[in-house]
């Protein structure tokens, strides 16, 4: 573990990342890879910590479709369910000479009164089998309400669709030695304006016996770009200001670096900011080491083509 002197003494720690310093608190990486906190909360109860439409509105897409066709099965099956103990003899119009077959006859009417479609051939006619598709259809409106909201939700939240290189190189660039990470918009037709970038790293030390973490704003290259049609390779130089300077990989893994990483910017298409986190552990970050250019000339010679399967592309370099 770096001791505190390794670090210019004179450079500022930021306290204001949200983290605390003691370094026998954490697990594993601050950020996770999609800008998510590494963090579980405790002492609470499931369902006082639990949101049901924060959790639908972030959920991955193939899991949200899966949600939806759940409950639709399992709330049909529990409806079913309840018509067979009521009765089949309380649904008029069943043909089914089989307990399989009356099952899916009843579940399938279960499925046209929950969606209110009532094709007709089943009805009911006792005052249990009624009151329960009245209920039912109540269920029905209901639960197509919550969809379309959270679906609606899903589609107008405002999104920044950034992606981020793997790496985070630490070679040679121009006359110094610099730390770079670069990242694209990878949404055809999807450019954000006033686009801002702030770095931060996290060092383990060791100061007064004690391990502990320091956070330090990395001063870069350029904070803001008023477009962002392309790629953009984050440079911080690493000079007499930086607090990694004169750190070799041994120095860098010994001090558990992590980069913290916040984008903010304007989306014309919702007219609302958007912002990204992400993060690279020291495990992420490679030396000596250059990213290969994503962008080159149409064969027509009349537009730029930005080559998103490169994001990742670096090459070695002999220092």
């Amino acid at each position: 573990m770096p001791h505190h002197s390794k670090i210019n003494p004179f450079l500022k720690t930021n306290n204001d990342t949200g983290f605390g310093s003691n370094a026998n608190s954490y697990g594993g990486r601050f950020i996770n890879k999609d800008g998510t906190f590494n963090l579980r909360r405790e002492g609470s109860s499931y369902f006082n910590r639990f949101s049901v439409y924060q959790r639908m509105l972030n959920l991955p897409r193939w899991k949200f479709i899966v949600v939806i066709l759940i409950f639709y099965f399992v709330i049909n099956l529990l409806f079913s369910v309840s018509y067979l103990l009521i009765g089949p003899d309380q649904l008029q119009g069943m043909v089914a000479a089989t307990p399989w077959g009356r099952f899916k006859e009843v579940f399938y009417f279960s499925t046209q009164t929950f969606t209110t479609v009532g094709y007709g051939r089943i009805n009911p006619m006792g005052d249990g089998a009624n009151l329960l598709s009245s209920l039912e259809a109540l269920t029905g409106f209901l639960s197509f309400a919550i969809a379309t909201g959270l679906i609606y939700g899903r589609f107008a939240k405002p999104r920044s669709y950034l992606a981020f290189s793997e790496k985070a190189l630490i070679s040679p660039y121009q006359d110094k030695t610099a730390l770079m990470f670069r990242f694209v918009t990878y949404k055809d037709n999807h450019t954000l304006t006033n686009v801002e970038i702030k770095v931060n790293i996290a060092l383990r030390v060791e100061e007064n016996g004690k391990a502990t973490y320091n956070f330090y704003d990395l001063a870069l290259e350029r904070y803001k770009v008023d477009n962002l049609p392309m790629n953009w390779t984050v440079v911080h130089a690493i000079d007499e200001n930086s607090p990694i300077y004169g750190f070799s990989p041994d120095d860098i893994a010994a001090s558990d670096a992590e980069l913290y990483v916040l984008i903010t910017a304007f989306d014309e298409v919702y007219s609302s900011v958007v912002l990204q986190r992400t993060s690279y552990t020291y495990q992420e970050m490679k030396f000596n080491a250059k990213f290969v250019p994503m962008y080159r000339e149409s064969e027509d010679g009349m537009t730029t083509v930005l080559e998103l399967h490169k994001l990742n592309e670096i090459r070695e370099i002999q220092v």
